[in-house]
């Protein structure tokens, strides 16, 4: 295949799936595992939608070029591996499964990258276990079986995003790093099916709220700072992105398809656990939403690399509760919301190997942090820094709760020293999750100001709830809440509207009485 059509006879869908068909044979891989609508899907997509040019490039021109990518693979991960050591000494970073409740990182470059997107598109990843080991889909099967059972441009496009990257990549490798970290927040309790830290942590956080900035247009992944990116994930990586789904995450997937690579080997997130992905390039552009969504061509990105050759995007996948609506106002759904978004935008010590590491996020250095082995803390606990002063440590030991976020700090640096390190979100979990986008604005912004980002930018996407949000937060701000003043305010709110005495969504509810009582209220 590799030869060209000339020597496979590949030179259509259909004899593409024929020939998908033979290498999974050869690798004593079964086709019954894959959907069984794929090879019409293929036929549609190489034989009738796409023009009779643009399918004789790809016979001639990008299959053999991915073809091609197949027969390195080999020498690829070996290479990978012979260096995985090395990126961080003492740090696996291989290529291996990131179980839930188990931290770790993987560098992969984007050429491997590339390589297992190739797999994936031939359908060679093996199918039958992936389900009882809580990973999501890999193979393009499904991605290509939904264009032929249920036909819509927006899907059509999902998969031109997706061809315009292996195009751009066979045209020209790319050479740099994409990172894919599982981050966990530890229980106070040490038990890992609980979630920390608990409602009193909030309650009685004595952090002041950072800066709230809102977009009424724009979109996250537009943001012209160093912000973290949230991806409204599922708990299952990449979501419907090799299915039918076309919303926040699928649409992050398709234009960034490097971070499809993680739904290989990263299973569904726990609720204490988030996923960062660092340096995934972006290659498409895009416009409308869900069924409107339409490739838009090339995108350019241009994002500087930072030492380990990553792009400078960071993309957080956390997931938000899916449940009906009214449960969102429950305190348990409140604390889960929180915690997960906490999880997301802390700057976590790297405790993998049981080894506690530090990122000085000034110079990207790695520095290893002394293990000390009498302490008896395990791998998700967190120790003071060797140069911490004396009173610091005391300070620790008085006010646990308080200090809990400080903890989770990279060498003793302030993150409000990093202008750029704020969080750029939007309505997460707001869609078919149920989620009530006022109180999921508020919950991100406490969990910002307690990981000490110095700023949240918050895309509305025009949701008319959210037309007062800008009003709002300047208001908190101007009488200097602090994250357990909002937090109680909102468990205040939340209780009404369990119990039925109040209608009114978050604002408007919070505004009247402090337009007519301003001095009288007080926080909580």
């Amino acid at each position: 295949m590799s030869e060209g059509p000339s020597h496979s006879r590949v030179d259509s869908g259909e004899v593409l799936w024929q020939a998908i068909s033979d290498m999974r044979q050869s690798l004593s891989l079964s086709t019954r595992f894959l959907a069984p609508s794929a090879s019409h899907g293929y036929a549609l997509l190489f034989d009738e939608l796409i023009h009779e040019q643009e399918s004789k490039r790809w016979f001639n021109e990008i299959i053999p070029a991915l073809a091609g990518l197949l027969l390195r693979f080999p020498s690829l991960l070996e290479v990978h591996f012979q260096n995985a050591d090395n990126i961080i000494s003492g740090i696996k970073t291989g290529l291996r499964l990131l179980h839930p409740q188990e931290a770790g990182i993987v560098f992969l470059s984007q050429e491997l990258i590339a390589a297992l997107l190739a797999c994936a598109f031939f359908c060679l990843f093996p199918v039958a276990n992936r389900g009882a080991k809580d990973l999501p889909v890999i193979n393009f099967d499904n991605l290509f079986a939904s264009l032929y059972e249920s036909y819509s441009e927006s899907h059509e496009s999902k998969i031109r995003c997706i061809m315009h990257y292996f195009e751009r990549v066979c045209s020209c490798l790319p050479t740099g790093t994409v990172s894919f970290e599982r981050k966990i927040l530890p229980a106070e309790s040490h038990d890992p099916s609980t979630t920390a830290p608990e409602t009193d942590f909030w309650s009685e956080s004595d952090i002041s709220l950072c800066a709230f900035k809102v977009h009424s247009s724009g979109l996250i992944e537009d943001q012209s700072n160093n912000a973290l990116e949230v991806d409204f994930a599922n708990k299952y990586l990449g979501g419907g992105a090799l299915n039918r789904g076309c919303v926040q995450e699928e649409i992050r997937f398709m234009i960034n398809p490097e971070l499809i690579a993680g739904m290989l080997f990263l299973p569904r997130m726990d609720d204490n656990e988030a996923i960062e992905i660092v340096g995934a390039e972006r290659y498409s552009c895009y416009t409308g939403y869900a069924s409107s969504f339409r490739f838009a061509g090339a995108y350019i990105d241009k994002k500087a690399m930072d030492p380990f050759k990553r792009r400078r995007t960071r993309i957080i996948a956390i997931d938000a509760l899916c449940a009906p609506k009214m449960r969102h106002f429950k305190k348990i759904s409140l604390l889960r919301e929180i915690n997960k978004a906490l999880c997301g935008f802390l700057y976590h010590k790297r405790s993998w190997q049981h080894q506690n590491i530090f990122i000085d996020r000034e110079d990207n250095e790695i520095q290893l942090a002394r293990n000390d082995k009498d302490s008896g803390l395990s791998h998700t606990e967190t120790t003071v820094p060797r140069e911490a002063p004396l009173n610091d440590v005391e300070t620790n030991r008085e006010k646990p709760a308080n200090n809990f976020v400080r903890d989770f700090y990279v060498d003793g640096a302030d993150p409000k020293d990093h202008e750029d390190d704020g969080v750029a979100t939007g309505n997460w979990g707001c869609g078919v999750f149920g989620g009530d986008p006022e109180l999921k604005a508020m919950i991100q912004w406490l969990a910002a100001s307690q990981a000490r980002r110095p700023f949240i930018s918050y895309y509305t996407f025009g949701v008319q709830a959210l037309q007062n949000l800008d009003q709002a937060t300047k208001w908190i701000i101007s009488h200097e809440w602090t994250v357990g003043d909002l937090w109680n305010m909102m468990l205040e709110y939340s209780a009404q509207r369990l119990y039925k005495q109040t209608n009114l969504g978050f604002i408007s509810w919070l505004l009247p009485s402090l337009a007519t009582n301003k001095e009288s209220i007080q926080p909580p």
